[in-house]
């Protein structure tokens, strides 16, 4: 009975507060301290949470997520994006809406290094949309196709999603991590190409003409600097050279040299990117120490455990079992960032993917792929409304256009879900997994 009141307090306040327009970090704070409340004196539910919240933020891998954060708002403003997707223009070629594999491509590049979906869309959705709309191309479909691909870089290496949940999943391998989200994310992007393919054959939209060599070599070369981050930091860390922390600020200082080199950042534009990376800082910090305390109020109430049992009592089938959870995370994305909704749902969902025999590392790739579809979808996806936002096209417009993306994905997701070697192969033939 008490599993299911403290469930009852917890999640009844936090959605109150929730749909109350409240941000998702205070409704996550308040939603644990009342629920210790109901089960202890005042006095020890105000210490406790307190302590928690401090003790959850106390931790040298998290330090990784802000330094991330810098990084990516450094290439944001360092003239990073423009040089990627003139690679990206190259790759395409001249195959049918080469503009909007231009796009994906953009997106995996420039996601990979960012780590922000958000971001990304911005950066790639902003470059691109002039020129798709000269070209002929429904601005619906270009918005579409820029949505669908954007949370690539969630998945593929290095990506904040990982550390927080290696964080949260009590201190997973990140190397394993990383190399787990390389092909979900290329399956990802591929998708969304194949989809696109087959919209431009039928609008018959045009091919770009043909890059020469020298021209192509050309684009590469001026690429090259932006593209040797990942493997200094991706390499780096795998290889044992230093931990994912020092390896993000291995990211920053690559990418402020770049910057100087590239000549693309004032130093007005610098104390823009600190303090914008301060505040973004301050919202995930606060938001990761909310839900330490949750998570600790949750295990103390044994909510994890009564919804493993219930679960397991209703679901006779792993196969069943991880489709309620597809579903839930699918619903939970479409009105949560990715963040909070990781930090959420792995103490509720692991110890139940644990039990049924499905390896952390795997369940992993499944929750960030889930919770990506989620940032595109409405009402409230983040990456949805940024990148309408940045195209102009209304959002009536684009959902249509999302639907065979939507159901691509998802396919996708099943395939991830239950082909655990699609991201466990290769941290397996890297020695990785224990």
């Amino acid at each position: 009975m008490e599993p299911l009141l403290a469930a009852l307090v917890l999640f009844g306040v936090f959605f109150v507060l929730l749909f109350a327009s409240v941000p998702i970090s205070v409704s996550l704070g308040v939603a644990a301290f009342l629920t210790a409340i109901v089960f202890m004196p005042w006095d020890d539910s105000t210490f406790i949470t307190g302590q928690q919240m401090t003790s959850g933020i106390d931790s040298f891998t998290l330090l990784a997520v802000p330094l991330f954060i810098f990084a990516g708002n450094i290439m944001n403003n360092g003239g990073i994006a423009s040089r990627l997707i003139d690679v990206a223009l190259v790759l395409a070629g001249r195959v049918p809406g080469s503009l909007a594999h231009t796009n994906v491509l953009g997106n995996m590049l420039f996601g990979s290094l960012s780590g922000s979906a958000v971001a990304s869309a911005a950066a790639i959705g902003g470059t691109l949309t002039k020129r798709q709309k000269e070209e002929g191309y429904d601005p619906a479909f270009s918005t579409s196709v820029n949505i669908a691909s954007a949370s690539t870089g969630l998945l593929i290496p290095p990506t904040t999603a990982a550390i927080v949940y290696s964080t949260v999943a009590g201190g997973l391998s990140i190397s394993a991590l990383f190399m787990a989200g390389y092909v979900p994310g290329i399956l990802m992007g591929a998708v969304v190409m194949t989809i696109a393919f087959v919209y431009a054959r039928r609008r018959g939209y045009t091919t770009r003409s043909r890059v020469g060599a020298g021209e192509a070599l050309r684009v590469l070369l001026r690429a090259v600097p932006s593209l040797l981050l990942i493997v200094v930091v991706v390499g780096g860390i795998v290889a044992g050279v230093f931990t994912a922390t020092e390896g993000a600020a291995a990211a920053v200082v690559y990418c402020l040299v770049l910057a100087l080199v590239y000549r693309s950042m004032s130093w007005a534009s610098f104390k823009e990117v600190v303090v914008s990376t301060v505040v973004s800082m301050g919202v995930v910090m606060f938001l990761i120490a909310a839900s330490s305390a949750m998570s600790w109020v949750m295990a103390f109430t044994g909510i994890p455990q009564a919804i493993t049992d219930a679960l397991l009592s209703a679901a006779d089938s792993k196969v069943l079992i991880l489709l309620l959870m597809i579903v839930i995370l699918l619903v939970v994305g479409t009105f949560m960032d990715i963040t909070p909704a990781i930090l959420i749902f792995t103490p509720i969902f692991l110890p139940i993917t644990t039990q049924v025999g499905v390896d952390p590392i795997h369940f992993g790739m499944i929750l960030v792929f889930a919770l990506c579809i989620g940032t595109m979808t409405p009402p409230v996806g983040s990456v949805l409304f940024v990148a309408s936002g940045v195209s102009g096209v209304s959002i009536e417009r684009i959902v249509p256009r999302l639907v065979p993306f939507f159901v691509g994905l998802v396919l996708a997701l099943l395939a991830i879900t239950f082909v655990p070697a699609l991201s466990l192969g290769i941290p397996q033939m890297l020695g990785l997994l224990e």
